[in-house]
Formats: C-alpha cells, structure tokens, sequence
C-alpha cells in the first residue's frame, strides 16, 4: 500500500528532527577526536572544530608513555569481560524458573524481584555490607550490588515466557533434561536478546565510575573511567606525567591529552556496538512485549 501525503510529510518531519538529533550527539563526539589529532597552536587558538589541523599524534604517544592508560585499560576490560559474563549467567539463572508456570512460589518471589527496584538498603548499609563481606578493594565490589539488574531480568524473562510451550514438550519427550533444554533449545534462540542485555550490561560495567570510587583505593585497580575523569578534572596535568621528554612538551597541550584520552574510553564501545546494533531493536521488543 502506497503512503498517503500526509504520510510522507509525517515522514519527512520525523527523520529530519532524528538526523538533526543525531548530528547535535554526534557533533562533540567528532569535536573531542579532531582535538586529539589536531597541533598544539590551533588547540590553543580554539580554531578546532570538526576537522583536525595540522595532524598530530603527539598526544596518543605522550598519553599512552607518561599515564598509566595502559593499566587502566587493562582494569577496565577485566572489570566489564568478567562482570558481563556474571551478571549475564546470573540474569539467566533468575529468569528462567520465574518464566516457568509451574515454579512454585513464582509470583511471590517476582514481586520480591521488583520490590527491590523501588526501595534499597541505601548507601552505607550497602558498604558497610560489602566492607563485612572482605570484598573492599576489590573488583568483587563492584559485581556484587549490581549482580544482576530487574530491568534486564524482566526482559528475559518475558522472553523467555513468548517462547513456545511446544518446545519445551517435544523436548521432555526427546529425553531432555532442564539444562539440556536451556543449553539446547533456550539459549540459541534467546540470541539477539542476549546480545541486547549483554551490552547494557557492558556499558554499565564499562562506564562504573562512582563505585569505583567508592569500593577502590586503591589507584593501580582504578579503571579507564577514573583516570579519564581525573585527568579532566586536573588543573596540572603536565607535572602529573611520567616519563615525558622536555622536547615531546613542545608538541602536546593538556587539552590534547585529556582529548585523546576521551577518545580511547569511547573507542571500544564504540567499535563493539555496530555488531551488535542489529540484535538491539530486535532483542529489546521481543523480549518486552508478551503474547
């Protein structure tokens, strides 16, 4: 069927304001990299915009030799590989048997679940609890408290509810046991979904900065986030750098530093999201809405 006039101007007005929406989000982004990439004068000057200006990587080379970026990176992917494989295991483990009908208790224990989204123990009671845990220090601090989110385990859990009941059936009938059935059958279909709750999850973990805080001191454990926020913040960031030759001084500016290291924390979520843009829209409205 043909669209309508009004159709098409509808149309027109939508994606117009969505590519103007998309530019305005994009614009800093493409600010920040042609920084980096630009020479120390044209920074000074603030003649930078969207474009670098005499291209230079002085930045890159002094960030990655005087700061410990490379750590800090390393922390990063530690903290966000791990903790996405927890809380995705975990998120799994709690959803299936809340969408299975005949789990005892089921409905109780799903209000249990979305009570906590409304009210928590707060934030002392939360570190006091951790610090009594022996987990202070430690990674283990940030995985705990958000182990495994209501917001995602609803959505696989009504996912996991929309899947056939016949499935399940040829499968008992087959011989298959519940885990058999959820390696099998669930999990290979769950796919795009999982995907989905995978990369919440990786950009919370990526991006864990307050707790961080708040659980680490110590600095050699801080992750990607920390120690770009720090050098933001720092009013002398030159003095705070090692191992920078007095020549390399004339070439860099604190503002290209804090540029480029802005530029490697976004990188990697960057470059992981266009693999899994595709399964976004589809895992999260499958999973979202019921029958």
């Amino acid at each position: 069927m043909r669209d309508s006039r009004s159709d098409k101007v509808f149309y027109f007005i939508n994606y117009s304001i969505l590519s103007i929406a998309a530019l305005l989000c994009l614009m800093p982004i493409v600010n920040i990299i042609a920084i980096s990439f630009s020479d120390p004068a044209s920074v000074m000057a603030g003649k930078v915009t969207l474009f670098p200006i005499g291209f230079n990587v002085e930045s890159y080379s002094v960030l990655f030799n005087g700061t410990p970026i490379v750590r800090a990176f390393r922390n990063s992917v530690i903290l966000t590989a791990f903790g996405v494989a927890f809380s995705l295991s975990c998120t799994i483990l709690a959803a299936y048997p809340l969408s299975r009908r005949g789990f005892y208790g089921r409905r109780f224990f799903s209000m249990a679940v979305v009570f906590t989204m409304m009210f928590s123990g707060g934030l002392i009671p939360g570190f006091m609890l951790i610090k009594s845990l022996g987990l202070l220090n430690s990674y283990g601090a940030i995985w705990m408290p958000g182990l495994v989110s209501v917001y995602n385990m609803l959505i696989v859990k009504n996912y996991f509810e929309n899947l056939p009941e016949e499935l399940e059936e040829a499968a008992r009938m087959d011989g298959a046991s519940e885990l058999l059935f959820i390696v099998k059958i669930v999990l290979p279909l769950s796919l795009p979904m999982l995907a989905t709750i995978a990369l919440f999850y990786g950009v919370g973990y990526w991006n864990a900065f307050m707790s961080v805080l708040i659980y680490i001191n110590d600095t050699a454990r801080h992750n990607l986030m920390v120690l770009v926020q720090n050098m933001v913040r720092s009013q002398s960031i030159m003095q705070s750098m090692n191992n920078v030759q007095p020549e390399d001084v004339a070439n860099i500016t604190p503002e290209g530093i804090k540029a480029s290291g802005v530029v490697v924390l976004l990188a990697p979520m960057l470059a992981v999201y266009p693999f899994i843009q595709k399964y976004f829209v589809k895992g999260v409205m499958i999973g979202a809405i019921k029958g």
